[in-house]
């Protein structure tokens, strides 16, 4: 159970760290970098969840 504590951690600080950079990128004036950036938020959140899924089934 341990690991599944560590693992739902990875993927919160990947999902914050992609947020925060996509928010400097808009504020530097690279707008369309921002929105592809911002775009990694959803994706590594619906992988987590189909990973984590798939650790709990075993």
């Amino acid at each position: 159970m341990n690991y599944l504590k560590t693992a739902k951690c990875y993927i919160y600080i990947a999902v914050a760290v992609s947020f925060l950079f996509s928010i400097s990128l808009w504020f530097s004036h690279n707008r369309i970098e921002a929105i592809f950036v911002g775009l990694w938020v959803p994706s590594i959140l619906s992988f987590g969840n189909f990973y984590l899924l798939g650790k709990t089934r075993k």
